[in-house]
């Protein structure tokens, strides 16, 4: 017996040894403080043990009774420690003297909550995550809805900074403080710098036409009716599915309960539904599709009566094309001056001109190379690089999500093949920085888009100094190349204490392909766990919910795994409110449920990249 136990004294040697030396290739001042450097020698000695297949010896421990070392990022070398001398004692073997460096369970965990507090807030009161939302542009004519969001669970405000101007963001800002006093709730708030903006530029306008449509599952059953704003001009409250110009006698004769028929541009007889009436409009739902033009007379019935109330659709202005794609099809890229525009007869009628679309970020035209790979609008197109000329690129569709596919302008291009050498801080990061100090005290913190390496990070961290900027830093893990750097990465955010990470799920899902998406989640949240840095479950979190009223039941089972993170993101959508309150309620139902799992640690490949780093 004592024989079997020395076999497994001398592997748990091997890695604490191991684990060590990664801890004395530290450079110790290059951390401010004692929570810093206790994190990073924890850290260290992770990457150093994940460099390693343990799988095998992982499986022995446990038939053996013994620690599986399935859950040591909090305190990866204590853990080697304590194994060690266990194992030690049962095959006859004299026991080690511990590494006093190494940190424990408690200490760990303590570090981590601490640092979650300064960067998020106080933990909730029956959950450890928060629930961070980003505002949608109505949020800053709307102090209802922040309020009513942080009510629902929300302790963090994301203000995207790439939308909108920063007298929106202003506004934003007064009506969170406002809910937070008001409520005696806390709320902590965080810009997000634009970073580079890779987006598709915009298409060439085309009739004025209004399209909408009821959401239904897989049965072709109704979950959620569009919502319909009717107006004479007066801005939506909140979030709308479209918007019907008529004339300001029509609103004025509507009551809740009535039925607008109509015929719309397909010759379909249809109806809305109206819900409430005022502020110079009426809210309606509607639960079938509609294309509307400008002229459709409209007619009111109420009680099942006509209310002898006709109206007629006013002027649309010119709705933006989209251009239409399928496999096999050919778009150039170009410059985002260039108007884009569908695939389309030449002038003289005599041929085709292949379909366009500019770029917002022209660098791309002169970094990306014949057989790089491109994706467009979250990866529901996929093409390839044919050609390069000067001033655009010809790429053919691959793959496309369902048959033909539409693409519009604002969506976002990603190009895992191309480098592109272009500024972490752009101008228009800058500019947001600058609104920050401008807003000092109220702003508690600033999300890094398009991180790539430490440099980045150093840059950042250099910016918010010259501004004297003490405030929180979140850094969005949303490309390849962030993901294989997050080593370094990690190492240089420990500077500073008030710092997290982000993992962007839908670029990052693009980029390393989706199915590689859940592998690279959970390890980007187990590095970060060994580093105790918090992290933002982020990305098409109850998407469904939050557009349509109903989760699928893949979401449902998303949040199962975000409960395990230290704050969960919800995006913007009509139903944002109850979105946040079914949040709340299944994180608080699964707390308790998590780090009950034992896992098995294969090499990771992003921990053998850096092995110099951590030998």
């Amino acid at each position: 017996m004592a024989g079997a136990f020395d076999a497994l004294h001398k592997s748990v040697s091997a890695l604490r040894t191991k684990a060590r030396a990664a801890d004395d290739a530290l450079v110790v001042d290059d951390f401010s403080d004692a929570d810093a450097l206790a994190s990073a020698r924890n850290f260290a000695a992770y990457v150093s043990i994940r460099g390693t297949d343990i799988r095998d010896l992982q499986r022995e421990l446990h038939r053996r009774g013994l620690s599986s070392l399935g859950r040591i990022e909090s305190h990866a070398l204590d853990s080697l420690e304590r194994v060690s001398s266990i194992l030690a004692r049962l095959a006859n073997r004299p026991v080690e003297c511990a590494d006093e460096r190494a940190i424990g369970y408690d200490a760990g965990e303590e570090i981590l909550a601490r640092r979650t507090m300064q960067l998020l807030g106080p933990r909730p009161e029956k959950r450890t995550p928060r629930i961070m939302v980003t505002m949608p542009s109505d949020a800053a004519q709307r102090y209802d809805l922040v309020r009513d969001l942080l009510a629902a669970g929300m302790q963090v405000v994301r203000i995207n900074c790439a939308h909108d101007e920063p007298s929106c963001w202003a506004a934003i800002v007064r009506h969170a403080r406002r809910a937070s006093q008001e409520l005696e709730r806390s709320c902590t708030i965080v810009c997000d710098l634009p970073g580079p903006k890779l987006r598709t530029g915009p298409i060439e306008t085309g009739p004025g036409v209004i399209r909408w449509r009821g959401f239904k599952n897989a049965y072709g059953e109704l979950i959620a009716p569009a919502r319909i704003w009717i107006s004479a001009g007066a801005p939506a409250t909140d979030a709308a599915h479209a918007v019907l110009p008529v004339n300001p006698e029509f609103i004025a004769h509507l009551s809740p309960g009535d039925e607008v028929h109509f015929r719309d541009h397909q010759g379909r007889a249809r109806w809305i539904v109206v819900e409430s009436v005022g502020g110079g409009g009426a809210w309606a739902v509607a639960a079938r599709g509609a294309f509307m033009v400008q002229g459709i007379e409209l007619s009111v019935r109420r009680n099942g009566q006509d209310a002898g109330v006709v109206g007629r659709v006013g002027e649309i202005p010119p709705q933006p094309r989209a251009i239409e794609l399928k496999i096999g099809d050919v778009l150039w890229l170009t410059r985002d001056s260039v108007l884009g525009r569908p695939a389309q007869m030449d002038a003289a009628g005599t041929g085709m001109l292949d379909a366009q679309i500019g770029c917002t970020l022209p660098e791309v035209l002169g970094a990306a190379l014949p057989g790089h790979r491109l994706y467009l609008d979250d990866g529901k197109i996929a093409a390839v690089v044919e050609q390069v000329l000067p001033d655009r690129l010809r790429l053919r569709v691959t793959w496309t999500r369902s048959g033909t596919v539409r693409l519009a302008s604002e969506k976002g291009i990603n190009l895992p093949d191309t480098h592109l050498n272009v500024p972490s801080l752009p101008p228009a990061d800058l500019v947001a920085l600058d609104f920050v100090a401008a807003q000092r005290g109220m702003i508690d913190g600033v999300g890094m888009s398009f991180v790539r390496d430490a440099a980045d990070v150093n840059a950042l961290y250099q910016e918010l100094d010259a501004r004297r900027l003490d405030v929180g830093v979140i850094l969005k893990i949303e490309t390849a190349t962030a993901f294989a750097n997050l080593p370094p990465i990690i190492l240089t955010a420990l500077r500073r204490n008030k710092v997290g990470v982000m993992i962007a799920r839908g670029d990052l899902g693009v980029e390393v392909g989706f199915e590689r998406m859940a592998e690279l989640q959970e390890e980007i949240a187990s590095l970060c766990a060994a580093a105790h840095l918090p992290v933002v479950w982020a990305t098409q979190v109850l998407e469904s919910l939050a557009k349509k009223g109903m989760p699928s039941r893949a979401e449902v089972s998303d949040v199962v795994l975000a409960a395990r993170t230290q704050c969960v993101m919800l995006n913007k959508g009509p139903h944002l409110v109850a979105a946040v309150c079914f949040l709340a309620d299944v994180l608080e139902r699964m707390e308790g449920h998590q780090d009950k799992h034992f896992r098995l640690l294969r090499a990771l490949r992003v921990a053998q990249t850096h092995a110099s780093r951590f030998p």
